[in-house]
């Protein structure tokens, strides 16, 4: 599903490279669940950039569910992005004039027609999917609810919503439990155990190594490469027997 090889990204400040990748080389398969883990600044969040065609390499090769994203345009990246790739943003990007319910079905009136067949541009269906996973993150009683009217952690539940809204194959998420307690935390792991378990590739970055004990697989980045890639430390546990 994702391979990357010698993959580096490097940006240019003043007179001053600063590699953000250097070398890194990964294959994914359909179906992982991968935590991503490493200190700000390793470089999780430009190689999540990478794989989701937010951002190109400046050397390397990029290939996401048989399509090579390293040469194709602007365009077919924005098309890959829609059809493929859904984001859970640390930042959110919720549009702040929408309330939860619509800020959820925007993604799902854009989806082209033959992603959702009969259900495109059929609103009544969108939103009850839309309801469906807002419900499923907690959020059933504020579909209606503006951001402002909601807390950082409600917000966060919100852009996880609307990502696992779309059903694209790979789910890409940047700190996703970052605003929420252990108890949403937790609800929302499970959430995204069970795209893995339903066939989905699943990309999860954090600092948050106790997230890691939950993973198929871990990656270790620091200072823009891999250190290790692996099972988890001591083997893999259950969401249940988590803590932080």
């Amino acid at each position: 599903m994702i391979r990357l090889e010698n993959i580096s990204k490097r940006y240019v400040m003043g007179d001053v490279q600063v590699a953000a990748l250097d070398g890194v080389s990964l294959e994914v398969d359909k179906g992982e669940f991968v935590v991503v883990l490493g200190p700000s600044g390793s470089g999780k969040t430009t190689l999540l950039n990478i794989i989701g065609a937010l951002d190109v390499p400046t050397e390397g090769h990029v290939q996401i569910n048989g399509g090579n994203m390293t040469l194709t345009n602007k365009v077919n990246r924005f098309k890959f992005r829609r059809e493929t790739v859904s984001f859970i943003f640390q930042t959110f990007n919720l549009f702040p004039s929408l309330t939860a319910l619509e800020n959820v079905q925007f993604v799902l009136d854009m989806q082209p027609a033959d992603k959702t067949k009969k259900e495109k541009r059929n609103g009544q269906a969108n939103r009850a999917r839309a309801i469906e996973v807002l419900t499923d993150v907690g959020l059933g009683e504020r579909v209606n609810h503006f951001p402002h009217e909601l807390s950082g952690g409600e917000q966060q539940r919100v852009a996880i919503a609307r990502a696992l809204a779309t059903g694209n194959p790979v789910l890409l998420a940047d700190e996703p439990t970052g605003e929420l307690d252990f108890r949403t935390g937790i609800q929302i792991l499970e959430l995204l155990k069970r795209q893995a378990e339903a066939g989905k590739t699943v990309l999860v970055v954090t600092h948050n190594r106790e997230i890691s004990r939950i993973a198929d697989r871990v990656i270790e980045l620091s200072s823009g490469k891999i250190v290790s890639d692996g099972a988890p430390r001591g083997g893999k546990a259950e969401i249940a027997d988590l803590q932080w």
